[in-house]
């Protein structure tokens, strides 16, 4: 099997790489910061330092700082219904703005603090005269604790508003949960769940791990876990990590990360964490492909060519997978329409049936 690897080059990625090369029978690493993505409106191209790479992949592993949140995307669209990835392509989106992170979350009703968003600032004024301080203010993008603020009062609101303003910068407000300084991260990789706390420096309030933090491992409780797992499918992500303040009224889910680090966690934890995504992938790539081959096996029997594809009238009975509130199509239903991601598409619900076509 073939894998694909996607990375700015950090130690948790050089870990990660030497680990797929155990599972896998040939891994491609590519770093995130040569790869150009040709699109002329038939198939995508991926190139690295100008080269094509090949398109033959059997997994593919995106991941990388929200600045190549586009490219991440991008480059999963592309291996989409291909190979099997770990992180959907929507999850590059929503897990590198904070603004939809907290809406997703909202929608799947996973516990938050409560988290303010404004539609001006002349309604972020009004609230910060008789705002519940101490508050935490966040910039949509930013890992590693960066562009999140804790405010004391209104005057430093206010000035901080001010300059926001200034820079066109938008942001959400969030209710400050005191907790001593202490989160917690809860790593998700597949059906596995590893947890540890960080602890934040004596005059600092953030306790990432580049900050200064210090980690220890915990007992992961049914209820941490149940938010975990919830918060990974609402974002439609097998590998990703979860941040929570534990309060008096229960765990409160403040960040998602598609792409943490390993050496804080792995050190606390006392696991090669490594290896367990490494397998996770390996595994995962196994019954990707033997579901493939099964529904090609399947309708080469019924006579039915999914490559090209012009058969009507085909009744098909089958199951639709769901990540979070979201439908996944089987690849064979996508070939037989003829589904493609720069296409319009109409939707028709009449008496409990979904009719789709193509849009205008």
């Amino acid at each position: 099997m073939k894998c694909a690897f996607f990375s700015l080059g950090s130690v948790s990625s050089q870990w990660t790489y030497e680990e797929l090369k155990k599972c896998f029978d040939e891994v491609m690493y590519y770093n995130l910061k040569n790869v150009e993505i040709l699109l002329d409106g038939t198939n995508s191209k991926i190139l690295v330092e100008g080269a094509p790479i090949p398109n033959n992949f059997d997994c593919v592993y995106v991941k990388g700082s929200y600045r190549y949140a586009t490219a991440l995307r991008a480059l999963s669209e592309a291996f989409l219904g291909k190979a099997y990835q770990p992180i959907s392509p929507t999850s590059f989106d929503i897990g590198h703005d904070k603004i939809l992170t907290h809406l997703i979350l909202d929608k799947a009703g996973i516990p938050m603090p409560k988290t303010y968003l404004f539609s001006n600032y002349a309604s972020v004024k009004s609230f910060l005269k008789n705002a519940p301080y101490p508050i935490i203010v966040k910039l949509p993008r930013g890992t590693q604790g960066k562009g999140v603020t804790y405010v004391e009062s209104h005057a430093a609101a206010s000035s901080l508003l001010d300059m926001l303003a200034h820079l066109r910068q938008p942001f959400l407000i969030q209710e400050y949960v005191e907790t001593g300084g202490i989160d917690y991260r809860l790593l998700v990789i597949g059906d596995k769940i590893f947890g540890y706390k960080r602890i934040a420096q004596s005059d600092e309030k953030r306790a990432n791990v580049h900050l200064g933090g210090a980690v220890e491992k915990i007992e992961i409780t049914q209820e941490l876990k149940k938010i975990a797992f919830k918060t990974s499918k609402a974002i439609n992500a097998d590998i990703c990590a979860i941040d929570m303040l534990l309060t008096y009224k229960g765990p409160k889910v403040i960040e998602v990360n598609l792409s943490p680090g390993l050496q804080g966690a792995t050190k606390a934890i006392g696991v090669n964490l490594a290896g367990v995504i490494a397998k996770q992938l390996h595994d995962k790539t196994v019954k990707f492909k033997d579901k493939i081959r099964k529904e090609h096996n399947l309708f080469s029997e019924l006579g039915i060519n999914l490559e090209d594809s012009n058969e009507n009238n085909v009744e098909i009975i089958s199951e639709f997978e769901f990540k979070g509130n979201n439908v996944i199509l089987p690849q064979y239903l996508t070939k037989i329409c003829k589904f493609r991601p720069a296409k319009n598409y109409k939707f028709v619900v009449n008496h409990n049936k979904l009719i789709i076509s193509e849009g205008e």
